[in-house]
């Protein structure tokens, strides 16, 4: 390759393109704003419009691969990402939520406890839950908590063989396919999980996450973390919204022989990291963040510079703003923009002779709607020498005029980068 890339995704970082004044147009980020001057820009559905995807399913995406092919659900994904390895024809891995119910009415009050359980609370409700034994098929979950509300969930039978081809019983996403899709104004309340299909194992494997999910919120209503936070009024973690079951790990061309180069991927979530590992990249795990955006996003840039040292392709996958996003809060997700543009772009600029760069997100979630949308979101390549587009600012409607155009899926963007402009 002529040059080493540096793939940058901001996670939810986008709105929608039809907002009448968007976060990145209210942010103030010379970094990106100047990155944008000197690169070519466009847009993209991450994986396809009329998709609102999850970040799991848009992360395949965007790093080459058509989900809809190589895609097994986003529990697998989880659960590997969290050391947790399936025994497949067996096993159904979720995706799982902490949440705040009515345990009476099964209302859902908070699907993520207030985003205020700590990672040790979580770890210790699972504990409470983990290897726990289910009357029905012989079946059995294994619990484990892995960042704040969210959890990995695995069912699984002795004697019976089960499928993924099941419902969510989280409402805010609808299973179509292995694939979820967001839910725009979901009803709030915890939904049977259902099979998909008219197989036994499809059957079984409903039964067995229904009941553990009943078990569970017998557990969860009386355990001590949650008596002590409703003293200290904050809200219970008394139940575990499931979702995007799966039954295997993805099996794809790895990512190294897809773009014959050296490929890491830099991440906090268990998600992403599952997807590096599942993909076939030098994983390096990122420490999870202190609270102090210079300190968090100083050591992000230095693991980035560190590890451009050594590969071809760095992906990076910088959380901040996703959360605001679905909590609503505009002012908090140009917040998040603003300390990553000064904390990590800016710095970053002084390296522009060595690499080549591209900075877009893995879904749009506009504060305006609180969820995924399958909006387009705004894409710049740089590289040395490339004669730029002349975007003024970094944002869905300025990337909209550059000579990329819209991309219809995602993974086309990565492969068209290096074949086109990076291949010697």
């Amino acid at each position: 390759m002529k040059y080493r890339l540096l793939y940058l995704v901001l996670d939810g970082m986008a709105d929608s393109i039809n907002d009448e004044v968007t976060t990145l147009e209210l942010a103030d980020k010379p970094g990106l704003d100047e990155l944008a001057r000197k690169s070519i820009c466009g847009l993209m559905y991450t994986v396809g419009k009329g998709i609102a995807p999850e970040s799991d399913e848009a992360v395949i995406s965007i790093l080459g691969y058509d989900p809809h092919e190589v895609y097994t659900g986003r529990g697998p994904i989880e659960a590997l990402g969290a050391g947790l390895n399936i025994r497949e024809g067996y096993e159904v891995a979720f995706r799982a939520n902490f949440a705040t119910i009515d345990p009476v009415t099964r209302k859902i009050i908070d699907r993520r406890v207030g985003r205020n359980l700590s990672t040790s609370e979580a770890r210790e409700l699972a504990r409470a839950l983990d290897n726990m034994e289910i009357s029905i098929h012989q079946g059995y979950a294994k619990v484990v908590a892995t960042i704040g509300h969210r959890a990995v969930v695995v069912i699984g039978s002795r004697t019976r063989k089960l499928s993924p081809m099941v419902s969510n019983n989280d409402p805010a996403y609808q299973r179509k396919g292995l694939v979820s899709i967001a839910v725009e104004n979901p009803k709030p309340y915890v939904e049977p999980i259902t099979p998909l299909d008219n197989s036994e194992e499809s059957k079984a494997a409903a039964e067995i996450a229904n009941a553990f999910f009943e078990k569970a919120v017998e557990i969860l209503d009386k355990h001590p973390v949650n008596i002590k936070r409703v003293e200290n009024k904050l809200l219970p973690a008394n139940a575990l919204l499931l979702r995007d079951a799966g039954g295997s790990i993805p099996k794809a061309t790895p990512l190294g022989v897809k773009y014959n180069c050296r490929f890491a991927l830099l991440a906090e979530m268990p998600v992403e990291i599952g997807i590096g590992r599942a993909f076939g990249a030098e994983v390096i795990p990122l420490e999870p963040p202190t609270g102090d955006p210079r300190v968090d996003y100083e050591k992000r840039l230095n693991t980035t510079l560190k590890a451009l040292e050594k590969h071809d392709v760095v992906y990076v996958h910088l959380k901040g703003p996703d959360e605001p996003g679905h909590d609503g809060k505009p002012e908090l997700k140009k917040q998040k923009i603003e300390e990553i543009d000064k904390y990590y772009v800016q710095p970053l600029l002084s390296y522009l002779d060595k690499y080549a760069i591209i900075v877009t997100a893995d879904h749009a979630t506009p504060p305006s709607k609180k969820t995924h949308t399958d909006d387009p979101v705004p894409i710049l390549f740089y590289m040395p020498g490339l004669l730029p587009d002349n975007i003024e600012k970094f944002t869905e409607k300025n990337c909209m005029r550059g000579s990329l155009g819209i991309l219809e899926h995602g993974w086309l963007l990565l492969p068209t980068i290096i074949e086109k402009y990076l291949k010697n």
